[in-house]
């Protein structure tokens, strides 16, 4: 169905969506699958396992769950050609890189993690920012307002 048979459908009908729009997406849904497997282990290990403090793990897997939401549905809007679904996917970013830059200032085994995630968040970003990205959303840019026919 085209975007003139459905006028609640924001997504420019442009042919093929580009491969850096699909990458940006599959990065931002790496990010919010992370988050998801991350809170449901620190979950499942606070109700079963032994921690300092139960209700803190129970918390922080319930935050992170709730949190991988924002980069699940950005993506999915991302891969749907949605211009809404570019604004969180690049908040998601940006908060990436200070959790990044803390891990990489860790002195333990998180280093390499804060690598991938700096390399991650930092192409999703320049995927994201990239005007045929922005092309593809229908987003244009400062008094170019691309047709809506």
């Amino acid at each position: 169905m085209s975007a003139e048979q459905n006028p609640t459908s924001d997504a420019p009908d442009q042919g093929p969506r580009p491969g850096r729009l699909t990458a940006a997406a599959a990065l931002t849904g790496l990010e919010g699958l992370a988050l998801l497997v991350g809170g449901a282990v620190i979950l499942v290990l606070g109700l079963t396992g032994h921690p300092d403090d139960r209700q803190q793990a129970v918390t922080g897997g319930v935050t992170l769950i709730v949190l991988a939401l924002l980069p699940l549905l950005a993506a999915r809007g991302l891969l749907g050609r949605r211009s809404w679904s570019r604004g969180p996917a690049i908040v998601t970013q940006i908060i990436a890189l200070p959790v990044a830059y803390n891990l990489l200032r860790a002195d333990s085994v998180a280093i390499p993690g804060g690598i991938v995630l700096a390399a991650v968040a930092i192409t999703a970003l320049v995927l994201l920012v990239n005007p045929t990205t922005a092309r593809a959303l229908g987003i244009g840019g400062p008094g170019n307002v691309p047709d809506r026919k």
